[in-house]
């Protein structure tokens, strides 16, 4: 078997953190392919929920968009928009939300809404759709993302999802980010901090990629090597044309 990838080691890394979690709001791409992967490993009993109205399904593939049909297989209900964020998430029934960025700062601040100014952008990107309400109400927010000077930013251009500066947010905000570099997590004050390296992978090249001076854990730790079950499912079961993870 061909040795990981940075973006396999990302997603087996990024499923990890989903054992113990039994209900999961899901974006699409990365995230849904890191759920799919812990409910065949770490967290078998795990409940998805796609913003569409999907309620425990079990996609049969890696869907499209949040609109795809394959979102309702095996789903336990399917309700309305409406229904879904008014009585799962903002009732509090969502334990952790598995966002995607394109850019965060050190606060867990997510942009996906524009790059550049707003009025006048560089970039506009697909918005938030329901990832604002989403990351007010979870009662935690994971995040996987590609880490760059670009996407790690000091300052995000557009506060899409809020982290953990100046909201008012319900849920516990960001608890941890997954990049093709490491795993980070959050000190008492809000800031990210670098928890795990993933192999290969040295401080310096964290830096390299990371727009502020990251705080580094004193328990700075290595992320195990993605086993070869684990490859074995990314491979030939969730994303065999390695849309997301190659």
């Amino acid at each position: 078997m061909n040795p990981p990838t940075p973006w396999e080691t990302m997603i087996v890394a990024s499923s990890r953190q989903l054992a113990g979690e039994r209900v999961c709001f899901v974006g699409i791409g990365p995230p849904n392919l890191a759920c799919g992967l812990a409910k065949r490993t770490v967290a078998p009993e795990l409940v998805l929920i796609y913003e569409a109205g999907g309620v425990g399904a079990r996609p049969a593939r890696q869907p499209l968009s949040i609109g795809d049909p394959t979102l309702v297989s095996g789903a336990l209900s399917v309700t309305s928009m409406f229904e879904l964020f008014a009585y799962y998430l903002q009732r509090g029934l969502v334990d952790v939300a598995f966002l995607g960025a394109s850019q965060i700062d050190r606060h867990g601040n997510i942009n996906t809404t524009v790059i550049g100014d707003y009025q006048s952008p560089k970039v506009r990107l697909p918005g938030s759709g329901g990832a604002c309400e989403i990351a007010l109400n979870a009662a935690k927010v994971f995040v996987i993302m590609q880490q760059s000077t670009r996407s790690f930013v000091d300052r995000v251009d557009f506060v899409t999802s809020p982290g953990h500066q100046g909201s008012a947010q319900r849920g516990g905000g960001p608890a941890v980010v997954v990049t093709q570099l490491g795993v980070y997590r959050f000190d008492e004050s809000g800031e990210m901090v670098l928890a795990a390296l993933h192999p290969g992978v040295d401080r310096a090249a964290v830096a390299e990629h990371t727009g502020w001076e990251m705080q580094i854990s004193p328990d700075l730790a290595e992320t195990a090597e993605p086993t070869a079950d684990e490859l074995r499912l990314l491979r030939q079961e969730l994303d065999p044309e390695g849309v997301y993870s190659r």
